[in-house]
């Protein structure tokens, strides 16, 4: 089969290799579409990981072998991979706190080497624990590979969404009008809420309000927060979702933010970043920071029912198309984005 192999730090090495043998509780999905995500970018970009891996995890495929003790999923299935379950044991799973469990940090799906998501490869190794455990979503026949390969991009905003606790009535500002903040964008919208986005591109904006943004700006706009202020009668918004790794944003959503509100910080800062803060802010402000990282296994079956039934419109999303060969295009593509790059799908 075909891969893209992490040789080390942007190096992505396009080989042949062995289709991953199956032992008796495992399951093997012909990789039909895989999105590319910005954690994938980072893996890639930077020397977070030993390589060789094979990255991808936003994976929607066809069952093309099982193992000789699994009986609930069938070749030609289609399917949806998800490449992390918890343990539903473990002290933080007891916490709803699923993506601090070992098990679920720790076990993957793969197409060789050490287990990384695998989706960037023609077929993908669902191992005993994930197969058993919820982690193959059948999808129905009305729904095509490139819709289903959001639902796991969707239960991670989804899981951020419930955190940040968005209710009908609020405002949310959502930093940042990529993939992921217009995702954000149309989950507040279907959860009763009001969004206010911002984005450095013109195109960005008008994109956000086409998806359903109440308003949008540019944060270099100097009248920005007075016009977020008239927006919410002078009190700020309830909430904002942090989309982009930026300290001007944040220091903007402590501006924009109400008293009593919410900060949730969804895009990972780069590691060297340290953010001064006088704590007497959070303090007097009565303001709440918060990090969702990654989805939850208790939100599964709703981020998939969103996505299924098309109660957003991640079709509006996709912007891009790459077979696998030009995964390294996709990527410099995403990382220096033209003014119509929003999701990027791969198909092996």
């Amino acid at each position: 089969m075909k891969a893209q192999v992490f040789r080390g730090v942007n190096q992505l090495s396009f080989e042949e290799l062995p289709i991953p043998t199956l032992l008796p509780d495992e399951v093997l999905v012909q990789v039909q579409v895989v999105g590319l995500c910005q954690s994938d970018i980072k893996k890639i970009r930077y020397p977070l990981y030993e390589p060789p891996r094979i990255f991808g995890h936003e994976t929607a495929g066809t069952i093309a072998a099982v193992g000789e003790t699994v009986n609930n999923f069938q070749v030609g299935q289609r399917v949806v991979v998800m490449h992390h379950i918890p343990c539903m044991y473990c002290g933080y799973c007891l916490n709803d706190n699923f993506s601090m469990c070992d098990v679920y940090k720790n076990i993957s799906t793969t197409a060789g080497f050490t287990p990384s998501g695998g989706g960037f490869a023609e077929f993908v190794k669902v191992p005993g624990h994930i197969v058993r455990n919820g982690g193959l979503i059948p999808i129905p026949d009305r729904v095509s590979f490139e819709v289903a390969s959001f639902v796991e991009p969707t239960n991670c905003c989804l899981k951020a969404v419930k955190k940040a606790q968005i209710a009908p009535g609020q405002t949310v500002l959502i930093t940042g009008a990529g993939p992921i903040g217009l995702m954000f964008i149309m989950l507040v919208n279907y959860f009763g809420a009001r969004a206010i986005a911002t984005d450095l591109l013109p195109s960005r904006i008008a994109k956000a309000l086409s998806l359903g943004a109440e308003a949008a700006f540019d944060p270099r706009d100097p009248n920005f927060l007075a016009s977020v202020q008239a927006l919410t009668n002078g009190m700020g918004v309830d909430t904002t979702l942090l989309a982009v790794p930026n300290e001007k944003a944040f220091f903007q959503a402590l501006d924009c933010t109400r008293k009593g509100g919410k900060i949730l910080f969804f895009a990972e800062f780069p590691d060297e970043v340290e953010i001064p803060i006088n704590p007497n802010i959070l303090y007097r402000k009565e303001i709440d920071l918060l990090g969702s990282y990654s989805s939850s296994y208790r939100l599964q079956n709703l981020a998939a029912d969103i996505v299924f039934n098309q109660r957003i419109n991640v079709e509006a999303l996709i912007s891009d198309r790459y077979p696998l060969r030009d995964l390294p295009i996709a990527v410099a593509q995403a990382v220096a984005p033209t003014p119509t790059t929003y999701k990027i799908l791969i198909y092996p």
